[in-house]
């Protein structure tokens, strides 16, 4: 009786596929960094200005105590920003993040749609800073760009602002995370000192 054999099958030779397996990927991570730029926007402030704003709350009541003033500084931004994804991008929010020289972050969120009237009939000279508000849920198509004024609050005087450490605004999107960019020191703008304002008793 002969001896039984089992034919074993030849062992196929692996290395090619592997080979063309990473070759293929490569190829897609070259192509997707190709044409994926390295950020989702490109932000460019084309002017910045300044409104400082000075109150003083008076006050007949020996209760609420003496008259006491307040420091604001409104900062105007227009602002330039341009899509670089191939998807349409939509703005969420916007911030600001000032840093004093002694290493205070203050962060403000700027002023939205419905603000605006209130503000304007406060400050009336910081109206014609605002020619076309840059708004919340504002649309950027795909390779277009869109421009606009974002207004930031911040209880602080000029001379704060001025001797800052850093000064940032982010604009934060739907879906693609959040860009910056700094704010630079900006054009005084005609000031506004409020004497009026009374304290309830």
């Amino acid at each position: 009786m002969s001896d039984l054999r089992f034919n074993q099958p030849a062992r196929r030779n692996l290395l090619a596929p592997v080979l063309i397996a990473f070759l293929i990927l490569g190829i897609a991570i070259a192509l997707v960094l190709r044409y994926t730029p390295a950020s989702t926007a490109k932000l460019k402030i084309l002017h910045t200005a300044l409104y400082p704003t000075h109150t003083v709350f008076k006050s007949d009541s020996i209760l609420v105590g003496r008259n006491r003033s307040q420091d604001d500084l409104y900062v105007v931004v227009t602002l330039h920003m341009e899509d670089r994804l191939n998807l349409p991008l939509f703005i969420k929010d916007m911030t600001g993040t000032v840093e004093t020289a002694d290493g205070q972050k203050i962060e403000t969120s700027a002023v939205q749609k419905q603000d605006f009237a209130n503000l304007f009939t406060t400050f009336p000279a910081l109206q014609p800073l605002v020619t076309a508000p840059l708004l919340r849920d504002t649309l950027i198509e795909t390779g277009k760009s869109v421009e606009g004024t974002v207004v930031l609050h911040f209880p602080i005087t000029e001379d704060v602002w001025n001797n800052r450490r850093s000064a940032t605004l982010h604009v934060a999107l739907y879906h693609q995370g959040r860009v910056s960019i700094t704010i630079p020191a900006g054009e005084h703008a005609s000031s506004s000192t409020d004497e009026g304002i009374s304290e309830e008793e």
